[in-house]
């Protein structure tokens, strides 16, 4: 029993380790937002099909996304024929780090904004439990739209009942 344990983990090993080597690829991560020390171009490319899905940064602002698009184009231009970003001039290096850093703010906030959360609650009325899921932008306008509700009806008198 115990050499089939063994031999299933030493089996597994390879699989699991090929899995941390593709995550750890050439490819953008949201998590780790856009890092100039890996391929510009497949960064870029998966951040435009990202912006395209409408899941991962479904809750990101037209304007935004002009300016995540605006961002990498200036990026591109600026590494347009170098092999590596240390070979740009310091001018040129602090604006592709300030293009950077707003690539990754605007689409940090984004992600934060396009999570989904869920909550299990009971109906006024019912019994009977269930699932609302809302991201977390949709939870704060709805709390914004009760609050600003309520503070609008906090001046009006309400008719006397009989």
């Amino acid at each position: 029993m115990y050499k089939l344990l063994i031999l299933s983990v030493l089996a597994l090993a390879p699989v699991a380790a090929g899995a941390t080597i593709n995550a750890s690829g050439e490819s953008f991560s949201p998590e780790k937002g856009l890092d100039l020390a890996r391929s510009f171009d497949a960064q870029r490319t998966a951040i435009l099909q990202a912006l395209a899905d409408g899941e991962t940064y479904s809750e990101i602002g037209a304007e935004e996304r002009r300016q995540v698009r605006a961002s990498l184009d200036r990026i591109d231009a600026l590494l347009n024929g170098v092999q590596d970003v240390n070979q740009l001039s310091e001018r040129d290096k602090v604006e592709v780090f300030n293009e950077q850093e707003r690539i990754n703010t605007l689409l940090t906030r984004a992600r934060e904004d396009s999570r989904l959360v869920c909550v299990r609650e009971k109906k006024v009325g019912s019994h009977r439990a269930t699932n609302n899921c809302q991201t977390v932008a949709e939870r704060r306008r709805a709390h914004e739209q009760t609050q600003n509700a309520l503070m609008n009806n906090r001046g009006v008198r309400l008719p006397m009942a009989n």
